[in-house]
């Protein structure tokens, strides 16, 4: 009975590794203004092995720099350019598990030129856009199949100017993010050199300012990511290539800095002539933060201390590209995928959930100037 058992046991993990194997997740990936691009593209990524398909386009628009997804996911928003518009793209996303295809629902004008940044709120009611150009955020309403209802808002920033450096001599909007509980935005504005705050109203889709948070001088704030517990935020500086955390009170919707660390020492990019910080991300785990450097072409993992939420270095791994400009990780968080803009290239790592460290898969994949990768979880 006994053997019985245990060959009953046998088989059921064979047939599950089997199953667990043909496991695929669908990949979307924003691309630059080139020649080379032409629109949003769509991969997967097998989750046993860490290998991609080839992308193939999945819908034209100029651009399509970041995208974000609805929280039906079967939504996707693009920022781009459509017939010499700057807006704000719906799609609806269409097809069975590795072939996608994505159907135009309609698009909204940002109303201060081109986006870099969007995101949906969780209440799936509210999207807002950041326009690094424009100095501004952008807030839209959100109908229930996912299409945009319309545009309710164009708030301007404004501020005093931090530095000579010619990025901070105007505001520069560059990521926008709802809190875990959903009542506030954040805006890292790189011009300003600070975190601007926002309260939200989901269902009126309206926000209203609630204070800043300012960042050490020459910083330029860029992306920042919540950790999974709520209770502390990372910020991701260009200039410096540093990486800021904060407390994050939640009754207040406030910040509070209380360490900065070095994503890449001084004197090994200070040689580079084009270097800067470029996206950070929180392991889905909890215990490992990462962020893109580029210039050294190198993605750093931190070590995150479970009770005070500080980071310590872990290693730099080179991305096997160039030019890192974006780089996620999978819902499981075992690989982590990275776009070399340059090297118009998409590169697989495999990460060890106890070390935290990094490790090259052997596989990387050809796209246009890929700038944001994003998954679209089961």
């Amino acid at each position: 009975m006994r053997h019985i058992r245990s060959t009953a046991a046998l088989v059921f993990v064979l047939c599950a590794a089997q199953l667990g194997a043909q496991t695929v997740l669908d990949v979307w990936i924003g691309t630059s203004r080139s020649k080379l691009s032409k629109g949003v593209y769509h991969a997967t990524l097998n989750t046993q092995n860490g290998r991609m398909t080839d992308p193939e386009l999945a819908a034209e628009i100029e651009g399509p720099g970041f995208l974000a997804m609805h929280p039906d996911r079967s939504t996707l928003y693009a920022l781009g350019k459509l017939g010499g518009k700057d807006v704000i793209a719906a799609y609806r996303i269409e097809g069975k598990e590795g072939k996608r295809a994505l159907k135009p629902l309609n698009s909204a004008e940002t109303g201060d030129g081109g986006s870099a940044h969007l995101c949906v709120d969780k209440t799936a009611r509210t999207l807002v856009s950041a326009q690094y150009g424009g100095g501004s955020v952008s807030v839209y309403a959100l109908n229930k199949d996912g299409s945009i209802r319309e545009r309710t808002q164009v708030i301007e920033h404004s501020g005093p100017v931090p530095s000579e450096d010619r990025r901070q001599r105007a505001p520069h909007p560059h990521w926008s993010g709802f809190s875990p509980d959903n009542r506030f935005v954040f805006v890292p504005d790189l011009g300003l050199n600070r975190v601007i705050i926002y309260k939200l109203d989901a269902a009126a889709s309206r926000l209203t300012p609630h204070g800043h948070t300012d960042v050490h001088p020459g910083a330029g704030p860029r992306h920042m990511k919540f950790h999974v517990n709520g209770k502390w935020a990372y910020l991701l500086n260009e200039f410096d290539l540093t990486v800021t955390v904060f407390d994050y009170d939640a009754g207040k919707g406030t910040l509070t800095a209380k360490q900065t660390v070095a994503a890449v020492p001084k004197a090994e990019y200070e040689k580079e002539k084009a270097r800067s910080g470029s996206e950070i991300r929180v392991h889905p785990g909890g215990r490992f933060v990462y962020s893109a450097n580029r210039g050294h072409d190198t993605i750093t993992a931190y070590e995150v201390n479970q009770t005070t939420g500080k980071l310590t270095v872990i290693e730099r791994e080179n991305v096997r590209g160039a030019t890192p400009r974006n780089f996620n990780l999978d819902p499981g968080g075992r690989w982590l995928l990275a776009g070399g803009q340059a090297s118009h290239s998409l590169a697989s790592f495999e990460v060890d959930q106890q070390s935290g460290e990094l490790t090259f898969n052997q596989h990387a994949v050809h796209v246009p100037s890929p700038i944001c990768v994003l998954f679209q979880p089961e």
